[in-house]
């Protein structure tokens, strides 16, 4: 699935680029299908193969279903990608692990003139680059002035920089940025700080992968020190880290193709963690429940499970491209297709309770912004309702009953999915079911790679998914006329090029408007027309199903502290909060310990004490995934 995931999860490498990240894929398919892990997640002696550090060190691994797109901040939109950023750099401001509201990060405190147009924001003295040098707001004024001038460094997140005038640093500790006109997300940059002095000797940002020098520097709870393409990306603690040190030495994303290897190996107490892809399957979280020292975690997620239709593809100088079945640039047709696809048979059965149906772009748990459709406006679930709209917009049944096109040739869909993804393969055979019996074929088009197709715009609909921050502006920014591609051959910030001037027009009112109540009515707008013109079809909201080994993590934060996810963070809590299992330090330090949501019949457990944080922020895409 797509999920992308500001973070996001799962698609847009850059064009100059992706090559690279294929090949590296084939070289260690094999190795990665066998769910080849270090010895144990707490091993001592590593051997460069992201096992684990050395001399009795503490290491926490992380089974993810994810390979990293790039681990440069400027490219990078994968969940994984920007999950790891969130841990190596600091941002401007953060979220509360507790209840999501803005808090401190790089910046101590922040201000804005009467007219809104000048933010001022200090920057903290005690925070310092892996390399010793301080981090100052001369790194900050660099990173978001490379964002504004140059597109390949804007790949992953120009849409925050886009309505910047002028950033200046006058001094150390203070950050100016100036506005072109009022923007709300002032305080919900989602970008991460660079250092200038390693950042300005890059030549290329679209080639810059960020992935042969290591340690890279960095500011933030840990550093990264090594990484293997599609095999594993390890990090270490950052002792000087001015909010206090993890209390893992180190910490290793370990990537697995077969998402049962990875929950085998969480069994075999390889790994410490696992996440599934983003989530355990049901019958994956059902396998584990009641094995000794093993918890799940069932919580509300903050990702969306969607269809996405081509539109059309098309670059912003006017240039088509790709080849979409041209019916499904019919509305009626769009919608059709999504008032036959049962959205509680997909919760109920696919996802089997652990997930509730979708509609808008944001999930409740996100209750400010959260979308529901009128009585008159749902798409319900109505199969003689979608025939009618296909046979109105003159797709008609011929004699064999095959719903036939304009060219009188049959319907015949290509939906692309993630071969990694259950998901995605169980709703495909529903979806072969239900709009078979609307007389339309469907072709499910699972790759390990949907990137190249999805840019090319060569599919028709896609399975599509993010990570939704708890400020919503990026995940609604990627549908935007200007999130498309400058020309076919360059890559935009673009979901699945939806370009509508109302949309546009509603997407600028709710970034100007600072009143919260009043931009979370137009935000809801923004979702009402995506709705309306069919080209996202939101099916269902997962929960966040993981999983980790009690004997390894002793206590870890969910975010937010009443039934929240662990992996996939709005910010850093969960894994600098982690304590081992033998550490003798069950309060968890300054970390809170949040509530856990066990698999079985809503019971649930508590996991510790819960102590508040003096600090801020979100995590996409993306996702992002």
């Amino acid at each position: 699935m797509i999920t992308h995931d500001q973070h996001r999860r799962g698609r847009t490498a850059p064009r100059p680029w992706r090559a690279r990240l294929l090949a590296a894929l084939g070289a260690c398919a094999l190795l990665l299908a066998s769910g080849t892990v270090a010895p144990s997640a707490s091993a001592e002696n590593g051997d460069g193969d992201g096992g684990g550090g050395g001399g009795g060190d503490k290491v926490l691994t992380v089974a993810v279903a994810q390979s990293v797109d790039s681990l440069s901040p400027f490219l990078a939109v994968r969940l994984v990608s920007t999950s790891i950023h969130r841990l190596t750099y600091e941002y401007l401001t953060n979220y509360d692990a507790e209840d999501n509201h803005v808090i401190p990060g790089l910046a101590t405190e922040w201000k804005s003139s009467p007219d809104k147009l000048t933010w001022t924001y200090t920057i903290r003295s005690d925070s310092r680059w892996s390399d010793g040098e301080r981090a100052t707001a001369e790194d900050a004024a660099w990173t978001f002035n490379t964002m504004m001038t140059d597109p390949a460094a804007a790949t992953a997140n120009g849409s925050f920089v886009g309505n910047f005038a002028k950033v200046t640093a006058p001094s150390p500790t203070q950050l100016v940025i100036r506005l072109k006109k009022p923007q709300a997300t002032m305080t919900a940059l989602d970008v991460p700080i660079v250092p200038k002095h390693v950042w300005e000797k890059v030549d290329d940002f679209s080639e810059y992968n960020n992935d042969k020098d290591f340690p890279v520097v960095g500011n933030g709870p840990f550093v990264l020190t090594d990484y293997k393409p599609d095999s594993y990306v390890r990090l270490k603690a950052n002792k000087d880290f001015w909010r206090g040190a993890p209390k893992f030495d180190e910490l290793v994303f370990r990537y697995y193709k077969d998402q049962d290897a990875a929950v085998a190996a969480l069994r075999k107490g390889e790994v410490s963690f696992v996440a599934g892809s983003p989530s355990l399957t049901p019958a994956q979280a059902d396998s584990l429940k009641g094995e000794e020292n093993i918890r799940v975690n069932d919580a509300p997620g903050r990702r969306f499970y969607a269809l996405a239709t081509n539109p059309g593809a098309r670059a912003k100088d006017g240039t088509k491209f790709g080849n979409g079945d041209p019916s499904l640039l019919d509305r009626r047709v769009r919608n059709a297709l999504f008032k036959a696809v049962d959205r509680k048979a997909i919760v109920d059965k696919v996802f089997q309770g652990h997930a509730v149906e979708g509609a808008g772009y944001v999930p409740p748990r996100f209750s400010s912004y959260f979308f529901e459709p009128s009585a008159g406006q749902e798409l319900a679930y109505d199969p003689q309702q979608a025939a009618e709209l296909l046979d109105e917009a003159g797709y008609r049944t011929g004699a064999d009953g095959k719903r036939l096109g304009k060219d009188g040739k049959p319907l015949d869909y290509r939906v692309l999915c993630h071969a990694t993804d259950p998901n995605d393969k169980a709703v495909g055979k529903y979806l072969q079911e239900w709009w078979g019996e609307l007389g339309i074929s469907v072709t499910l088009d699972c790759l390990d790679n949907v990137t190249d197709p999805w840019l090319a715009g060569e599919y028709d609909l896609a399975f599509d998914g993010w990570s939704v921050n708890p400020d919503p502006d990026f995940v609604l920014s990627i549908h935007t006329c200007d999130a498309l591609p400058a020309t076919p051959k360059d890559t935009g910030a673009t979901d699945n090029f939806i370009c509508d001037k109302e949309y546009d027009e509603l997407y600028a009112r709710q970034l100007a408007e600072y009143d919260a109540g009043k931009r979370a009515g137009i935000v809801k707008q923004l979702e009402s027309r995506l709705y309306d013109t069919g080209y996202m079809n939101v099916m269902a909201y997962p929960n966040a199903v993981e999983a980790y080994r009690t004997d390894q993590i002793e206590s870890i934060t969910t975010m937010p502290a009443a039934a929240g996810n662990i992996y996939g963070q709005d910010g850093y809590w969960s894994w600098w909060s982690a304590v081992p299992a033998d550490s003798g330090d069950s309060s968890g330090g300054s970390s809170s310990t949040g509530t856990v949501i066990g698999i079985a019949a809503g019971v649930v457990v508590l996991a510790g004490l819960v102590v508040l944080f003096a600090v801020r922020r979100r995590a996409t895409a993306d996702d992002r995934e």
